[in-house]
């Protein structure tokens, strides 16, 4: 979640947001959070040891894939270090925020480490390199722009930053957010929205999570606040995958069943943006 209560708004309107992801390797996030390593199950199991051959033809062999789960289970510890001022590439901001959650207490921070970490799964099986912004949901930051930094310093071909909002209750659906020229993104704008493009067309077509209608316009919004889109070097955009205020988001966005759906519709949409084609997945 991006916003203490995320509701509608312009690109620069979103005053109220909470939050902004950005960047950060498993190993470097290891070193800025203050937890140990621990990663979800995977879903199926890894290819053949030393099918050379096999590599070879997955499609996404010698790619690097970043993903930046927003958040982490322990923000709320210590607000000292998470209210810590950073520079977002065009303001000061605080360095990240506890994020949102469901009315039964179902933490963003925790639905976007099992979103990441499935989907993490889902591109390892097809060949990809994939880097983290924090290994675990059991640590405090790292802060936005140091998120930004890790997944910049990777070379990844493409970012995603995965969040769930907490606007109105009435509101239902997903976003994506996208970015705005401002300097160190610039060269990344096109190829962002092409990606953002990729992503609302598979979460459409694999989920059943609705475009939002309370945020944005078609599932789609410009923001030029947010540290992890505006200090990126590579494409990258921001999702929402739905409201964790509203109870009919909120029963499907605490399902481990749909939690991978995701993670699937977003390897559909890296596939597509990184190969020209939905692939077989």
């Amino acid at each position: 979640m991006l916003a203490a209560a995320c509701g509608t708004g312009t690109a620069t309107a979103q005053a109220h947001s909470r939050d902004h992801a950005a960047t950060g390797s498993a190993t470097a996030a290891a070193a800025t959070t203050r937890s140990p390593s621990t990663h979800r199950a995977r879903r199926a199991p890894g290819a053949p040891a030393g099918a050379q051959a096999t590599a070879a033809r997955k499609p996404l062999a010698g790619k690097t894939i970043g993903i930046d789960p927003g958040h982490n289970g322990r923000n709320k510890d210590d607000p000292s270090y998470i209210n810590k001022q950073i520079w977002n590439g065009r303001n000061w901001e605080s360095c990240d925020t506890t994020g949102t959650e469901t009315d039964g207490g179902y933490t963003e921070a925790k639905f976007n480490f099992n979103v990441a970490s499935d989907l993490r799964g889902d591109l390892q099986q097809l060949g990809a390199r994939v880097v983290l912004t924090r290994p675990d949901n059991r640590g405090v930051g790292p802060c936005v722009n140091r998120r930004a930094r890790i997944l910049n310093r990777a070379h990844s071909s493409v970012a995603i930053d995965i969040h769930a909002d907490g606007g109105p209750a009435s509101g239902r659906g997903f976003t994506v957010l996208e970015p705005v020229a401002d300097g160190p993104n610039n060269h990344v704008i096109k190829s962002s929205i092409r990606f953002g493009s990729d992503v609302r067309s598979a979460l459409l077509k694999y989920t059943r999570m609705p475009e939002s209608d309370y945020y944005g316009h078609n599932g789609v919004i410009l923001r030029d606040d947010l540290a992890g889109l505006n200090l990126a070097t590579q494409p990258k955009i921001l999702i929402e995958t739905g409201n964790m205020r509203n109870a009919t988001d909120a029963r499907l966005l605490v399902q481990t069943w749909f939690q991978k759906r995701l993670a699937l519709a977003f390897t559909h949409a890296i596939l597509r943006f990184l190969t020209g084609r939905w692939g077989h997945v």
